[in-house]
C-alpha cells in the first residue's frame, strides 16, 4: 500500500515537473521570442526578434502603462536624460514596450519627446511580455495584465542582462543610471 502511494505521489511530481512554460521569465543568454510588436499604429508591426536583431546592442525597458505616473515622471525620462550617455556606452537602440494600443504609445512619447532617443513599441495584447514571463495581472489598477517593469541588455537578440523589479512596478534597480553603471 505504502509502496503504491508512493509511486503515485512520484507519479505526481514527475507530470507536474513538466511545464510548457518557465517559472522564471527570460534568462541571460535567451534568444528573445519571434513575437510581433507595434510601432506608430496597428497597421506597422515589427518583429521583436528582428528588431532586436538588426541592432548590435540595444536596450529594452518595459513599463507597466504608458501616463502613468511612474514610468513618465521618472523611468522613461531617466533614458532620456541618459541618452548621450548609452550611446557612449555603445548602446545602438533604446525602446520602450508596453501593454498599450499603438495609438496611446505614439502619443506618450510625444509626449515626452522620445523622438530619435527611444522606439515606442506597443504590445497590445501583452504577448511577447508574456512570451518573456514579465506579465502580471494589474486588473485591479490598470485593467488588464501588464508588463512587469524591467530593463533588458540585447545584443543580437540575445538577453545579455536583466533587470526586474521585485514588486513589478516599482523604480530602483530598472533606471538608466543602474544601467549605465553595468555597461
Amino acid at each position: 500500500m505504502i509502496g503504491k502511494a508512493v509511486q503515485q505521489a512520484t507519479r505526481l511530481i514527475q507530470v507536474r515537473g513538466f511545464h510548457a512554460s518557465r517559472a522564471h521569465y527570460i534568462a541571460v543568454g535567451e534568444l528573445l521570442p519571434n513575437i510581433p510588436l507595434q510601432e506608430g499604429s496597428p497597421s506597422k508591426e515589427i518583429s521583436s526578434r528582428d528588431l532586436f536583431k538588426r541592432n548590435k546592442r540595444a536596450l529594452l525597458i518595459g513599463v507597466p502603462g504608458a501616463f502613468t505616473p511612474g514610468c513618465s515622471k521618472t523611468h522613461v525620462p531617466s533614458y532620456l536624460d541618459s541618452h548621450p550617455q548609452l550611446k557612449q556606452k555603445g548602446v545602438d537602440l533604446v525602446a520602450c514596450v508596453s501593454v498599450n494600443d499603438a495609438f496611446v504609445m505614439k502619443a506618450w512619447g510625444e509626449s515626452l519627446g522620445t523622438e530619435g532617443k527611444i522606439r515606442m513599441l506597443a504590445d497590445p495584447k501583452g504577448d511577447f511580455v508574456k512570451a518573456l514571463d514579465l506579465a502580471f495581472d494589474a486588473t485591479g489598477v490598470l485593467g488588464s495584465i501588464r508588463s512587469k517593469r524591467f530593463a533588458m541588455l540585447i545584443e543580437d537578440a540575445v538577453v545579455k542582462k536583466i533587470y526586474v523589479e521585485p514588486d513589478n512596478t516599482g523604480i530602483t534597480c530598472t533606471l538608466a543610471r543602474t544601467i549605465l553603471e553595468d555597461l
